[in-house]
């Protein structure tokens, strides 16, 4: 899911878009405000075009099992 876009609003966090959720759950909510990072603005779109690959890779059941990864960072080649 992507990080849905927000405002405060006398006080409450108001999300600009629906969002399919079911009702009463619980999240969190992690406070980031833009343009408070050291990227430049090419870094940015760069990191955002390969989070936009990875969730299509993810989408399309390109993944590799957690357990792999974990065996493999214990036994390296």
């Amino acid at each position: 899911m992507d990080a849905p876009k927000a405002h405060i609003v006398n006080g409450r966090i108001v999300v600009d878009d629906p969002i399919d959720l079911p009702e009463s759950v619980e999240l969190k909510v992690y406070l980031c405000e833009e343009g408070h990072d050291q990227m430049t603005d090419e870094e940015r779109n760069r990191l955002h075009r390969a989070l936009e690959l990875s969730i299509a890779q993810a989408d399309a059941g390109e993944l590799i099992d957690a357990d792999e990864v974990l065996a493999e960072l214990d036994h390296p080649l």
